[in-house]
C-alpha cells in the first residue's frame, strides 16, 4: 500500500502535465495493453516499439514475454499498471476490478477501446483495419487481411467437401480458479472448430463451463483438444485419461486426444485462417496418431 501511494502522489504531479493532454501519436508513448487479442494484432503489425507492459493472458508471439507484465486483465493492481509509467492504456473493456480502472481515470491516465469488437472474420479485419489507421500501419493491415481472407478460403473450403462432422471437445484448465472447464457452442472455439469441419457438441449460456464426467458422457467427442497448460500440467496420455469422465470417451479409447495452444481458441486475430487450417489437419488425424 505504501508502494502504491508513493506511485499514485508521483503521477498526480504530473497530471497537469503529460497525463493531462491528449496523446497523439507523435508523443514518445508508453503504451500498456490489456487485451490478448489487441497484442496479437499489435505485434503483427509491426507496432510494438511504444509497448513497455501486457497483461498476463497476452501470450503471443513469444517476444512478447519479454514484456513487464501487469496482472491478469480481470484482476489487475493500479500499483502494477503505474509502476510502468503509461502515457496509454489500451484495453477491450474486459478488465477490473473496476476500483482499479477508476483509480486510473482519477489520475487521468489517457485510456482507449478500439471501435470494432473483432468477433467473426468481417469484423476482425475492421478490427485490424481499425489498429492499423491508427498506428499508422495501414498497409501492413491490408496484407494481413488479404492473408487472413486466403486461408480462410483455403479452410472452408476443405471443410465443405468433407462428409462428416468429428464431436470435438476442449479442455481448458482456469488457472484463476484452478478447475477444468470445457468450451460450449458459445464460444469462440465452436467458431473455429466449426469453420474447421467438426462441431462442439456441448451447449450452454456461457463460452465455457466446469468440467463434468456427466457433460462428456452426453457428448461422447470423438475428439478432444487440451490447451497447453492443463495439458503439460498433467503431463502424460493416463494422467489426461483420469480427468472427469474422459476415459469413456471415444476419444480416450482411440488415444486422439492432443495439445493445443490456449491463444490459438480464445480470440480472433490475424492468424484465425492458419489456426483453422491446424485444427483441421489435428481433428482430421488417424485415429492411431499421437
Amino acid at each position: 500500500m505504501k508502494n502504491l501511494l508513493i506511485v499514485l502522489s508521483l503521477l498526480a504531479l504530473s497530471a497537469c502535465g503529460r497525463f493531462g493532454k491528449k496523446e497523439t501519436q507523435s508523443q514518445e508513448q508508453r503504451i500498456v495493453c490489456l487485451s490478448k487479442q489487441y497484442n496479437e494484432i499489435i505485434f503483427a503489425l509491426g507496432a510494438q516499439k511504444d509497448l513497455v507492459a501486457v497483461d498476463l493472458s497476452s501470450t503471443y508471439p513469444p517476444e512478447i514475454k519479454k514484456l513487464t507484465t501487469v496482472g491478469y486483465h480481470r484482476a489487475l493492481s493500479a500499483e502494477g499498471i503505474l509502476s510502468t509509467k503509461p502515457t496509454l492504456v489500451i484495453h477491450d473493456n474486459n478488465v477490473g476490478p473496476e476500483q482499479v480502472m477508476k483509480q486510473l481515470e482519477g489520475l487521468k491516465i489517457p485510456m482507449m477501446v478500439f471501435k470494432t469488437k473483432g468477433d467473426d472474420i468481417a469484423t476482425t479485419k475492421s478490427l485490424i483495419s481499425e489498429m492499423g489507421d491508427y498506428f499508422k500501419k495501414p498497409k501492413q493491415a491490408d496484407s494481413l487481411n488479404a492473408k487472413l481472407d486466403a486461408d480462410m478460403k483455403t479452410a472452408t473450403d476443405a471443410a465443405a467437401a468433407l462428409k462428416d462432422k468429428p464431436k470435438v471437445m476442449i479442455i481448458h484448465f482456469g488457472r484463476a480458479n484452478n478447475v477444468y472447464l470445457t468450451m460450449t457452442k458459445n464460444s469462440t472455439s465452436a467458431k473455429l472448430i466449426g469453420w474447421a469441419g467438426g462441431e462442439i457438441p456441448l451447449d450452454g449460456e456461457r463460452g465455457m463451463m466446469q468440467l463434468s464426467p456427466e457433460s462428456m458422457a452426453k457428448t461422447d467427442p470423438d475428439v478432444i483438444l487440451l490447451t497447453d497448460f492443463g495439458y503439460d500440467q498433467l503431463g502424460s496420455l493416463d494422467k489426461i485419461k483420469e480427468l472427469p469422465g474422459v476415459s469413456g470417451t471415444k476419444a480416450a479409447k482411440a488415444n486422439r486426444i492432443f495439445r493445443v495452444e490456449e491463444h490459438d481458441l480464445v480470440y480472433l486475430g490475424p492468424r484465425t485462417g492458419e489456426i483453422v487450417l491446424q485444427l483441421q489437419r489435428l481433428i482430421r488425424q488417424d485415429a492411431n496418431a499421437k
